[in-house]
């Protein structure tokens, strides 16, 4: 059974779901049968390297609000994470382009596929949201693939070339085909779908009725 999770690296609620749907496939009695793969999605395509200026700001007229509400946001978020056992600091959050974090995520697969990829997405996030590492920067980027395992010549490789830029667009494209206006966004077989970071039970019931109409089909 194939899952395809559709998130970016700066987004708190596909921290949550990632942590949730590992809670449901712990769960899940044919664990060992499903593969799990991350597809990109920008939040803010066509960012910059790294954002300049007052976040809170940008985030505000980004999100037609003000700084008040876009402080009392990420409390909750920063509350709800805590609950979960993810460390939110977003004060510390450096925001700019993650479509470079996206090619090496790609590349996280091609090495070492399902397990190294959920590795190098764990180091991305953890970077970003606990660490305040700026997520648009070579520098960082290099440095969290190699603390996630990813081998160095071909970390460089690709953050000094466009490798890897095609397979990010054609993961956007999917998702513009899906219908996908949020993340995170789960696929299973291309069939079915849940947006948002369902509670594990919810994803653990769309594994469930996925494996067991998969298996109807092939009756």
């Amino acid at each position: 059974m194939k899952v395809e999770i559709w998130s970016d690296v700066v987004c708190p609620w596909c921290v949550l779901g990632r942590r949730r749907f590992a809670a449901a496939l712990a769960r899940f009695p044919h664990a060992d049968e499903v593969e799990v793969r991350y597809r990109s999605f920008e939040l803010d395509p066509g960012a910059p390297r790294r954002h300049q200026g007052d976040r809170e700001e940008r985030l505000a007229a980004k999100f037609g609000s003000d700084r008040a509400q876009v402080r009392a946001m990420h409390d909750r978020m920063t509350d709800m994470g805590a609950a979960e056992g993810v460390e939110f600091r977003f004060e510390k959050a450096q925001d700019g382009s993650t479509v470079d974090a996206h090619r090496l995520l790609h590349l996280a697969w091609d090495e070492g596929g399902a397990r190294l990829q959920e590795t190098l997405k764990e180091r991305l996030q953890q970077g970003y949201f606990a660490e305040g590492e700026p997520i648009g920067e070579p520098e960082a980027l290099r440095r969290l693939a190699l603390d996630a395992g990813l081998p160095a010549a071909a970390v460089d490789r690709v953050l000094g070339s466009d490798e890897y830029l095609d397979a990010v667009r054609a993961d956007e494209d999917q998702a513009r085909r899906y219908g996908i206006t949020g993340v995170p966004f789960f696929v299973v077989d291309a069939t079915y779908g849940a947006s948002g970071a369902q509670p594990a039970d919810a994803l653990l019931q769309l594994l469930e009725q996925a494996w067991e109409e998969g298996r109807t089909r092939s009756a």
